[in-house]
């Protein structure tokens, strides 16, 4: 069975598992890391938004053998880290929201958020409503006034 290495929330992994396999059953199955939620698994509802290089993605949709060993992938669970703190301020941010209904697109969405605020600033620009008008993740409980808020709020924070 061919190995594959990556960098995992700031740490090597290396997994026996076939080129095949998405990423997303690694990181959930082999790995233990349930942070992304398993909605769709074709990229459609974002449920499972991580970030590879610092970038948003979808390892639903994305076969281990596309997976560098020099790609760093983070999950909600990597994600307090890349600040040095307990929660990321957009955690921080959806808990001073109360964003969360049934919670279960709510790892997703704040990837998503944290990518999208990173995306904006790297063209030198703050967070705008049309930035937030293209976050697609699919929340069914409707929660998506208070995500909107809680982005906002987020990004003022790192």
């Amino acid at each position: 069975m061919p190995q594959h290495t990556f960098i995992l929330n700031g740490k090597p992994v290396t997994v026996d598992v076939e080129d095949d396999v998405r990423l997303l059953w690694v990181l959930r199955d082999v790995l233990g890391v349930t942070g992304p939620k398993y909605g769709c698994g074709l990229g459609v509802c974002q449920a499972c938004t991580s970030h590879i290089n610092g970038k948003a993605f979808n390892p639903c949709s994305v076969p281990l053998k596309d997976v560098r060993p020099d790609d760093e992938v983070t999950t909600i669970e990597g994600l307090p880290a890349t600040v040095g703190k307990d929660l990321h301020p957009m955690q921080e941010a959806w808990l001073e929201y109360d964003v969360a209904q049934c919670g279960y697109c709510q790892p997703g969405q704040i990837m998503a958020a944290v990518a999208k605020v990173k995306q904006a600033r790297a063209t030198g620009r703050e967070i705008t409503e049309a930035d937030l008008d293209e976050i697609r993740n699919v929340c069914r409980c409707g929660t998506y006034h208070r995500i909107r808020e809680a982005i906002v709020e987020g990004a003022k924070h790192f």
